[in-house]
């Protein structure tokens, strides 16, 4: 005999109430992308950053980034948040094995590591995603800017990156081969 249950109404989502204890218990998993534009030969030719207000109305830098909800792939979240972020047609080019370049790790006390979420402890699965079509920052995202891997590395864009992000984009860079010395 089978079981019958009763659908969950917000599968995947927690109650604010409910998010706030879980960060406070156990580390939260996220995807963040580093969206490129690359040339015919798939050479990285610009790093997009998004310009975001935080909730204390201060502007900071930040890169695509959401949590992985309950039943959904990393790739279903990679999908989603590259949407939310940039908008439905920014065409992302996520290879059909998505491995990520780094997996990053943030804090909530300050000090311990570059990165930095005073929320929670979050662990992300970091991916550097090529997007040909036209992007739209949409939601909490102001604007995003295409910059040169020399402007992405300035240490005054670095300084901006919100929660040590900047990191994120040197390690990129880095990966791609493409570090300004």
């Amino acid at each position: 005999m089978a079981t019958v249950r009763t659908p969950d109404p917000n599968p995947g989502w927690l109650s604010e109430y409910a998010l706030s204890e879980t960060r406070s218990r156990v580390p939260m998993l996220y995807v963040e992308a580093v969206p490129v534009r690359v040339d015919p030969l798939g050479a990285v030719e610009h790093v997009g950053v998004l310009l975001r207000a935080t909730e204390t109305g201060e502007m900071s830098r930040s890169l695509v980034s959401g949590r992985v909800l309950h039943g959904e792939s990393v790739r279903g979240a990679l999908v989603r948040n590259l949407e939310k972020d940039l908008g439905p047609t920014a065409f992302p080019q996520i290879p059909a094995s998505p491995v990520p370049f780094t997996v990053a790790e943030y804090l909530p006390i300050p000090g311990v590591s570059p990165l930095h979420d005073p929320r929670q402890h979050a662990v992300a699965l970091v991916f550097v995603v090529p997007v040909a079509g036209e992007c739209q920052p949409r939601q909490d995202a102001l604007e995003l800017s295409w910059l040169s891997p020399e402007e992405a590395c300035a240490p005054g864009m670095l300084a901006e990156m919100e929660g040590g992000r900047g990191v994120l984009v040197k390690q990129a860079l880095a990966h791609l081969g493409v570090l300004p010395a």
